[in-house]
């Protein structure tokens, strides 16, 4: 059998995977309430490290409480993780700062300096991005804010980084993560020394590479012991959790894409190119199955408020006796027609957004009339506005030449509504295929594949079904087409205000 781990910002998963079968036999998600995303400051949002090896650990015992398992029988672990968060530890292991997580916006201004520091050209042909407010920019924001704590620092690291160390005792990290973090040279394939010395670290902070798949990190025996796991038990996979929702999705080749709508909202463009916009608005990673002969990058496109805005709207909804669930909430949107009577929704609530040059822009709903509206046509207006947010990065993929046809999703989160997925197809152009799989699976098939067990991605993914499948429909793209360009002009004028007020 083989583990998987899956930490999101709202809470940890654990999957147990059957590699005979091809199945997943048993699944844990901890704790059932959201985790906490602390914030000191606007803009900021911070976790701690130390609460998610507790959850882990919570997760694991109620995972091998599943009748029939046992966890000595699980030959390979692979995690999966939040991207982008900064992690540092002392020369013991010990954490000594609250993770600076993914959707915090406080290095925002110190990566853009650092983008005119390391130079336009290197930054965009080499690094394949700015710096903006990925992770060296938020190791730098500790450099010069908090420098008793850098001072302190023995390793950094990326979150999956810390839950391998928790697991291992050994401090390890990977070439997609570091290229995550805006660490890696594309050209050079290895640690941008350029970025290090224009801003200012200690090249010694940087963790050894491990292969994302294939590194056969050791369990460390105190763990074995806790844990009940066997000898030989290796982590053999590592991926952040868009490269491993690709991943997962059997999105391997150029030309191939995935999609999810969790927390936030990403397009995942696999291609053979280091491509990059100059604006950066978009991203290139390391895919998780780079290698020197057969290239892999993803590119990524971002929404921040995704499912985080749905969440919100559930709690909103959800005041007094009054409870909702998101079935529910599911229902009433499927009830309002497209366009939501002219409410439109801007879903950009949640930190800098990277398709606005690290800008934060807030979230707004516009031509709110309390004699039309009411909770329907506002949760209508939100799965909209989500698509139609993403649907910039679309037209950003197109300026760059990466076409797409067939988009690759889990039937989870927001695709589990019927009404997002039409309002999806329609207004992107694109065919949509969903598959009964997640983030923990998917590092679970990467455990296998990174162990041995299967001989090629092929194999370890023959197993994978399609489940459900949607085309546009000609009438309904016409309508969307029309709602979107509304849209733009909302959030053009929206955009001309708020920069001229």
């Amino acid at each position: 059998m083989f583990l998987g781990v899956d930490l999101g910002s709202s809470s940890i998963k654990l999957s147990v995977l059957d590699p005979k079968e091809g199945k997943v036999i048993a699944s844990v998600t901890h704790p059932k309430t959201e985790l906490e995303i602390m914030a000191p400051q606007p803009g900021w949002a911070e976790q701690d490290p130390e609460l998610w090896w507790q959850n882990f650990l919570t997760a694991f015992s109620l995972l091998v409480q599943k009748k029939g398992l046992n966890p000595g029988s699980i030959q390979a672990i692979g995690i999966s993780y939040q991207m982008h968060g900064l992690v540092l530890v002392d020369a013991n292991q010990q954490v000594l700062r609250s993770s600076i997580i993914w959707c915090d916006s406080r290095a925002v201004e110190i990566g853009n300096k650092a983008f005119d520091t390391i130079g336009a050209e290197y930054s965009l042909s080499h690094l394949l991005n700015s710096p903006g407010n990925f992770t060296a920019s938020k190791l730098a924001w500790v450099k010069n804010n908090e420098p008793e704590v850098y001072a302190k620092a023995y390793k950094m690291m990326l979150p999956g980084d810390f839950i391998a160390m928790k697991l291992s005792g050994i401090i390890t990290t990977t070439a997609t993560g570091l290229s995550e973090g805006i660490f890696w040279d594309f050209q050079e394939r290895s640690v941008s020394s350029k970025l290090i010395e224009k801003m200012g670290f200690d090249a010694a902070l940087i963790p050894d590479i491990v292969p994302a798949i294939g590194a056969k990190v050791p369990v460390q025996p105190s763990v074995r012991k806790l844990l009940g796991l066997n000898d030989s038990v290796k982590i053999t996979y590592r991926g952040g959790d868009q490269p491993n929702n690709a991943f997962s999705l059997n999105v391997l080749s150029p030309g191939e894409t995935a999609a999810t709508a969790g927390t936030s909202g990403v397009i995942y463009a696999v291609t053979d190119k280091n491509a990059y916009d100059s604006k950066s608005r978009i991203n290139t990673f390391l895919h998780v199955n780079d290698t020197v002969g057969s290239p892999r990058n993803g590119i990524l496109i971002c929404i921040n408020g995704t499912g985080i805005l749905y969440s919100w709207l559930k709690k909103l909804l959800s005041t007094g006796k009054g409870k909702i669930d998101y079935e529910q909430m599911n229902g009433l949107v499927d009830s309002v027609e497209p366009g939501a009577e002219g409410l439109m929704c801007l879903p950009f609530g949640n930190g800098a957004e990277r398709i606005f040059e690290n800008q934060i822009v807030g979230s707004h709903f516009l031509n709110l009339d309390f004699n039309r509206h009411q909770n329907s046509h506002i949760l209508r207006a939100s799965l909209e506005g989500i698509v139609f947010a993403l649907n910039i990065g679309f037209e950003i993929l197109k300026d760059l030449d990466v076409p797409q046809k067939t988009i690759r999703a889990g039937k989870a989160n927001l695709f589990l509504s019927k009404s997002f997925r039409e309002i999806f197809v329609n207004v992107t152009g694109t065919r949509l295929e969903l598959y009964d799989t997640d983030g923990a699976a998917g590092a679970a098939r990467g455990a296998g594949l990174g162990i041995g067990f299967y001989n090629s991605p092929e194999e370890a993914f023959s197993s994978l079904e399609m489940i459900e499948e949607m085309e546009p429909e000609a009438s309904l793209m016409i309508k969307y087409k029309e709602l979107y360009s509304e849209w733009r002009s909302a959030l053009d004028i929206h955009s001309f205000v708020k920069n001229n007020l």
